[in-house]
């Protein structure tokens, strides 16, 4: 699907959708308990449609009722073998795969997109020293044999929080203790704090040590109800579209929430003033989903911005510091690829054109809103990838003001 946008101003009030991150790791929990759970304000999309999916397989029973969710959870029984079928969401398949080892003998992991190309071997080396097993040939299928144990883990912190993650909620559920030692740095830190946030809430606990983490065994996952937060990476888009001029109320956001994509709101805070656009320098080691819409904000600066601590963008669902740069620079911008980010140069003529979306969600709703403020028509091709996270973003663009097109091809 194929999109055209007229530049328009954004104006009106939006109730931002769930977090999408928020909304995985409650799931998980509330498959994992013993006992129904609701889960009320959940923002459908693909990427949350595979992990109910895949909590489905583990034994969990869902049932949707438009943005409520009512979960009856497997309470960590075991199980026999199993499918998973992530489609093409990275998070659907790093936390299931290490709860997967601990519940099913056998489980046939599927995916599509990039998905089969993003690294599983931190998993595949530490789980397979702790009891499992994987018959695994760099892409997917692939199938992970039970029998995890308790253990060290040792995970390196700058590849992806994702790991992490998935061991946080797989481990309480063995007999003994284990401890995660991370060998470098943790990046995307903010992720980790809402997976433990949510352990928390759904009666889990993971202590932080000098090393890492240490997570008792035995524990029990206790059914919960409660509202899911809005998303600040997807608030992101429209906080930036402020930024240039639009004028949009934003809504459903924890003022207090730990998600690391509120960082969004200090960065603009410090760039913008006096109704002037300045140029930042920003480490988006722990906020790597707001690089596309941070670069847009660049591109419209008075002076060059600066991302870097950004090279995990190359494994995401496009290499996003090539598409980003590749989606700006069609629109009359100047971004510089740099090896571990970009380097945004205003150019004070921002056109109409063509993009591509590279299949990617994050770069249709960054060239949405750069479209939006810039002078002439753009086409973003394949429109629909933004179904992968924000179903309705193009609804809420319209109902702001935006004018948006599908084009209809005779």
């Amino acid at each position: 699907m194929d999109i055209r946008i007229t530049p328009s101003v954004l104006r009106g009030r939006l109730d931002v959708p769930a977090s999408k991150s928020c909304a995985h790791r409650s799931i998980i929990c509330a498959a994992l308990a013993e006992g129904v759970s609701h889960l009320s304000g959940v923002t459908m999309s693909k990427d949350i449609e595979a992990t109910i999916g895949a909590m489905t397989a583990l034994g969990a029973e869902f049932t949707v009722n438009g943005e409520d969710i009512t979960v009856r959870g497997a309470g960590g029984m075991k199980t026999g073998k199993c499918a998973v079928d992530c489609n093409e969401s990275g998070s659907t398949l790093r936390f299931i795969i290490p709860v997967a080892s601990v519940l099913c003998s056998e489980t046939e992991f599927s995916g599509r997109g990039r998905l089969p190309q993003r690294p599983i071997d931190i998993f595949i080396r530490e789980l397979g020293k702790n009891g499992a097993a994987f018959d695994y040939n760099n892409t997917m299928p692939f199938t992970v044999y039970g029998g995890l144990k308790s253990g060290i883990f040792e995970i390196e912190g700058d590849v992806s929080s994702q790991f992490i993650t998935g061991l946080l909620f797989a481990l309480p559920l063995l007999e003994g203790d284990s401890e995660i030692v991370l060998t470098s740095h943790l990046e995307s830190r903010p992720y980790v704090d809402i997976t433990i946030d949510t352990l928390r809430r759904f009666g889990v606990y993971a202590e932080e040590t000098e090393r890492g983490f240490r997570v008792k065994g035995g524990q029990k996952y206790l059914p919960h109800d409660e509202k899911i937060e809005g998303d600040y990476s997807q608030a992101a888009f429209f906080c930036v579209a402020n930024a240039l001029g639009s004028q949009v109320e934003l809504h459903n956001l924890n003022e207090n929430s730990v998600q690391g994509d509120k960082k969004i709101l200090e960065i603009i805070r410090n760039m913008c003033y006096n109704g002037n656009i300045g140029h930042y320098n920003a480490d988006c080691s722990d906020i790597p989903d707001l690089v596309p819409v941070l670069a847009v904000l660049g591109a419209f600066g008075s002076g060059d911005s600066v991302i870097y601590n950004a090279k995990r963008l190359k494994i995401k669902e496009s290499d996003r510091l090539q598409t980003t740069a590749a989606m700006l620079n069609a629109l009359g911008g100047n971004v510089e690829i740099t090896d571990d980010g970009l380097i945004i140069h205003p150019t004070g003529a921002m056109h109409g054109g063509t993009v591509d979306s590279f299949g990617d969600h994050r770069i249709v709703m960054a060239a949405a809103i750069a479209a939006a403020h810039i002078d002439g028509e753009v086409v973003i091709r394949g429109a629909e990838a933004a179904e992968k996270s924000y179903p309705a973003f193009f609804d809420d663009y319209k109902m702001l003001g935006g004018k948006a097109n599908v084009i209809i091809l005779e």
